[in-house]
């Protein structure tokens, strides 16, 4: 063991920082780089040479997680796993994924610099296409290391600029010939996560750190409302099956109902007309909801009473209407031990911090059902996410960073 404890070096994270940001950078300050592009081929290669001059293990496995191994003094233990992603949102910021990847290199690098030995291994994961806005679905490479094999039906998927899976996995995988392939899912101790809050209670409350207890529940619906198209201007109110009104009404009466659970969470994300002409009355109305809730039998019943008002909205419009689940992810808690490792390694890091739930889903969701596993959230700016204004503080981004280090300290053992 070294005499002088391990350290973050500040400069170098933020400098990292800045140079990864620099792949796939928008005009308006933020980051494109969506997954299994060239630009995340980029980035991964940076991350490859960075861990390979420092003498850490480069692997990755079948669905292009990529993982820097830093070896402990008992090679027979399962070793401890740090991780995040850097794909990006189509306007994605600088911090979301990227900075819980590079404070946990950062973390190994300061067990280097300073000469520490743990006991287990510690590795970092990158985990593949967490953003899902390329390629459905997200977190994809985490739940593959959590299943330990791919989905069969995932490789024939096409994104939204016509590129196969499969052809991107396979593309992804070639362009880092240097790192060994290995099979997907391993044991590991415990896992970590640092991510930015995406969410305005750490910045509010003046908080440097937030002790993740778990991640909401998410279900996709794609909902479609089905009337009869008619001439705009001919076809007086009293004669329209128009589904655009069913869709208005269902949607007005479920935001007034959603509005009495604070946990709870409805969102339209794309909606369109079809046949889509603007004197029309359209035939079909297809939207998509995101639902969400901590609690999976609350998340049944906002489902349930989806499903009653766009019912009844389309029986009083003289329409018919149909929901179908695309994504469906079960809430999950965090264990309880690790929660409070994180808020006692914050403490040591001397940065106060809270408890709170996870609005947005993370790979961190999926290694929970492996091992025992925590997240660590920075205050984000306004709390704005997936959005190009991103912005993490770098006192926050280092806090962020000293925690993860305590953590690893202690679950390295």
């Amino acid at each position: 063991m070294s005499a002088a404890p391990p350290r973050i070096d500040a400069d170098r994270l933020l400098k990292r920082l800045d140079a990864f940001a620099a792949v796939g950078a928008t005009p308006r300050g933020g980051v494109d780089r969506q997954a299994l592009t060239v630009g995340d081929r980029e980035v991964r290669a940076m991350l490859a040479g960075l861990g390979v001059a420092r003498g850490f293990t480069v692997e990755q496995d079948a669905a292009a997680n990529l993982f820097l191994r830093r070896s402990g003094t008992d090679g027979a233990l399962p070793p401890l796993l740090l991780g995040s992603h850097l794909d990006t949102q189509p306007t994605g910021g600088r911090f979301d994924g990227a900075l819980g990847v590079l404070a946990g290199f950062e973390v190994l690098e300061a067990l280097e610099d300073a000469g520490v030995a743990t006991r287990r291994a510690v590795e970092l994961a990158v985990w593949t296409n967490e953003e899902g806005s390329r390629f459905l679905p997200g977190c994809l490479g985490s739940q593959a290391f959590a299943a330990g094999a791919l989905s069969p039906e995932w490789a024939g998927r096409h994104g939204p600029d016509g590129a196969r899976l499969g052809d991107e996995l396979a593309a992804t995988l070639d362009a880092l010939p240097g790192a060994a392939l290995r099979p997907l899912g391993r044991p590991i101790s415990a896992y970590l996560e640092l991510h930015i809050e995406q969410g305005p209670v750490l910045e509010r409350e003046g908080l440097a750190i937030g002790a993740v207890t778990g991640i909401q529940g998410t279900r996709w619906l794609e909902v479609t409302i089905t009337g009869a198209a008619a001439h705009a201007g001919t076809t007086p109110p009293a004669y329209r099956r128009d589904p655009m009104v069913a869709a208005a009404a269902a949607l007005h009466r479920l935001a007034g109902v959603m509005a009495r659970d604070g946990l709870a969470r409805l969102t339209v994300g794309r909606i369109r007309a079809e046949p889509g002409s603007i004197n029309a009355v359209p035939e079909r109305v297809v939207l998509t909801l995101d639902l969400r809730h901590p609690d999976a039998e609350a998340l049944d019943a906002i489902e349930r009473m989806v499903r009653e008002e766009l019912g009844q909205a389309a029986t009083e419009a003289r329409c018919e209407a149909s929901a179908t689940v695309v994504f469906d992810m079960a809430p999950v808690a965090f264990d309880a031990a690790m929660v409070a490792l994180v808020e006692a390694s914050a403490a040591v890091a001397g940065h106060a911090s809270r408890r709170l739930v996870s609005g947005a889903f993370h790979d961190a969701l999926f290694l929970a059902r492996l091992a025992p596993a925590a997240m660590i959230f920075v205050p984000c700016r306004d709390g704005i996410s997936h959005n190009e204004a991103e912005f993490v503080e770098p006192r926050f981004a280092v806090a962020g960073a000293e925690t993860l280090l305590e953590a690893t300290l202690r679950a390295a053992v």
